[in-house]
């Protein structure tokens, strides 16, 4: 946790220069990733976050003008886009420099192994998530 709050109070203090958050910054790289497939509920699943919770984040970025929320023709759901502003805050929050130099201190591979071992536990913890969400008896 130490770890995780040191690294996310650099990040925070980076980010501060754009006027964006840790998470607006992701949710703009999601949105971006995505493209035309950037609903709510996908940027809620690609962030492993509620709907509802990112909603909120959507509109709070809505009203400093990073995104554009519209109604798919087709669906009823939600379609996010990012601004030319989004765009440019999306470049700027990639540099990552903090992420950099913080990381710099481990050698590629000790890099490669901490992303395997992250990985590996942040998998294990979704499947504990979805077992914990799921009826032990039929219906």
């Amino acid at each position: 946790m130490q770890t995780r709050h040191i690294f996310f109070e650099a990040r925070t203090k980076e980010l501060r220069e754009y006027d964006i958050s840790v998470i607006q910054a992701t949710a703009l790289f999601v949105v971006e990733t995505l493209g035309e497939k950037a609903t709510i509920g996908e940027i809620a699943r690609w962030l492993i976050r509620q709907p509802n919770t990112v909603s909120e984040i959507i509109k709070r970025m809505e009203v400093k003008g990073l995104v554009i929320k519209f109604p798919d023709p087709e669906r009823k759901r939600v379609m996010v886009e990012l601004t030319e502003r989004g765009i440019e805050a999306c470049h700027q929050s990639k540099k990552r420099e903090s992420v950099y130099k913080i990381m710099s201190c481990l050698s590629q591979e000790e890099r490669q192994q901490l992303k395997l071992t992250l990985t590996k536990l942040r998998d294990r913890a979704r499947k504990e998530i979805v077992a914990e969400s799921t009826p032990p008896f039929p219906k």
